[in-house]
């Protein structure tokens, strides 16, 4: 059986929008991210990713994670890869070629991309970006998206999605990466391609049905 550890507002919406997309069933265990728990080594705390079960699972105290009968896994663009591969189905690499293709949209994703949309969502949470100085700091933030954005554009106009022509697990995990983005249109202004792919991204059933059980988390 499958565990997935890790609540939907967090990294985990990804694991569990594959899960809607593929029909995987799976246990969820709904470890918290620590810094939204006020003492989160209390003894009272709820399970979260300080919590000494949690680090056993994952010592880097973050996640998701999953527990596959056995298998333990804790990066989720590696995690999102396995489910995909393992099913073997459309999401999936059709062979080596497509998967070194893959490969190589999942460590931009997380290299060039995410670093720098990540931040977004932790000033959204604090309030940040509705200062003055926060949103001179949006501007900066799209200052640096623009060099990974317009080369995604690039790539986008000669496709509908990043790899193969089809929806796939590369479009799965780079659209929750984006996502991060998406309360701040500015963001993506200039970036037509982008934005019609997100969409696309987004109308599939698996990811209305994730985001309905994130909405009422």
């Amino acid at each position: 059986m499958l565990t997935i550890y890790g609540v939907y507002k967090s990294r985990a919406s990804r694991l569990y929008w594959l899960c809607e997309e593929l029909g995987l069933a799976f246990r969820k265990e709904p470890v918290l991210q620590a810094r939204k728990v006020p003492d989160p080594l209390a003894a009272d705390a709820p399970v979260n990713t300080w919590t000494p079960s949690f680090l056993a699972i994952n010592p880097m105290g973050q996640v998701p994670a999953i527990d596959d009968d056995g298998l333990v896994l804790t990066e989720s663009l590696a995690i999102l890869l396995y489910l995909a591969k393992k099913q073997n189905g459309p999401l999936a690499p059709v062979d080596i070629a497509e998967e070194g293709r893959m490969l190589q949209w999942l460590f931009w994703g997380a290299t060039a991309l995410e670093p720098i949309t990540v931040v977004v969502t932790q000033g959204d949470e604090s309030g940040e970006w509705k200062t003055d100085a926060g949103k001179k700091k949006l501007v900066g933030i799209g200052e640096s998206l623009r060099r990974p954005l317009s080369a995604f554009e690039k790539h986008l106009a000669d496709a509908d999605y990043v790899v193969g022509d089809r929806f796939t697990v590369v479009d799965l995990a780079l659209a929750e990466i984006v996502r991060y983005v998406q309360g701040h249109p500015e963001l993506l202004e200039g970036y037509p391609r982008v934005k019609a792919w997100l969409e696309r991204c987004q109308a599939r059933e698996g990811f209305k049905a994730m985001w309905a059980k994130r909405n009422a988390e």
